[in-house]
Order: structure tokens, then sequence, then C-alpha cells
């Protein structure tokens, strides 16, 4: 399988598992109660917000495929100071709100697909990325992939 199918097909599937994630969140609006309906909504907000957030600071730069544009520049400012991966932390957040939403064990197995499907395409992603930028493997070493440090190591 080539790169380009490889991002397309896992583009495809991380929309799949979001659109199903999001269905089963709709059907258990009803069912959810006070503290985990709260917290599904907050996490899903918190989630969207940055994705919204890293999707700004890549203005046209912005793509669903893995492959960088020709014309991309290596971001390491703003969001992408603190995760190399703003937008699929942000996603797996607000995927997560959804499952405390849904409140279905089914929801809890469509969060780790789409986790396993994020994580092939950050892989890919990240291998682009080496082979384009040549400061990305300093970046990578200094930058967490998806969880911010919350202690600063001096």
């Amino acid at each position: 399988m080539t790169d380009e199918t490889a991002g397309r097909t896992y583009v495809l599937a991380q929309i799949c598992l979001l659109g199903l994630l999001a269905l089963d969140a709709w059907r258990g609006l009803r069912r959810a109660t006070g503290a985990g309906r709260a917290a599904g909504v907050l996490a899903a907000t918190a989630g969207g917000t940055t994705v919204l957030l890293a999707a700004a600071s890549l203005g046209r730069e912005l793509r669903a495929e893995p492959a960088p544009s020709p014309q991309a520049e290596l971001r390491t400012g703003g969001a992408y100071a603190r995760v190399r991966h703003p937008m699929y932390a942000g996603l797996l957040l607000g995927a997560a709100g959804l499952v405390l939403v849904a409140g279905r064990p089914r929801s809890v197995v469509l969060w780790g697909a789409l986790l396993a499907v994020l994580l092939r395409k950050i892989g890919l992603e990240e291998r682009l990325l080496s082979e384009r930028f040549p400061g990305y493997a300093a970046y990578a070493e200094r930058t967490p992939r998806l969880l911010p440090r919350v202690v600063r190591t001096w």
C-alpha cells in the first residue's frame, strides 16, 4: 500500500469512527445524567476547541491526509510547542467526551479503534515529516506526541 493510499484509508476510518461515536452520543443524550453528561460535554467541547485552535494555526496548510503539502513549513509554535499532534489529541479528548455521553460499551470499543487508527496515521505522518524537514527529529525529541508534560523537567 502506498503512503497516499494508507493516508486516505486512515482519514476514511477516522471519519467513520467519529461519525459512529457522534451517533452513539446523540442517542445517549436522552439517557445521560448529571455528572457523566456534564463531563462528556465538557470533554467534547475542550477537544473540539483544541482541534479548532490547532487547525487555525495551520491556516491554508490544514490537510486531512498525513502528508504535508508542498509549501508546508514545520510548525513548532503555539499548540505545536506543547504537543506534536494537538489536533489528534483534541480529537481523542472530544471523542472521549462522546463516549461519556453515549454511556455504551460499544462507544469505548469505537474510541479504542479511533486511537489505533490515529496512532497508525501519526506514525505515517511523523515518518513523512522526518523525511521532509531536517529539524523534525530534534522537535520530536523535545515535544511530546499527544499529552503535554505537566511537570517541567529542569
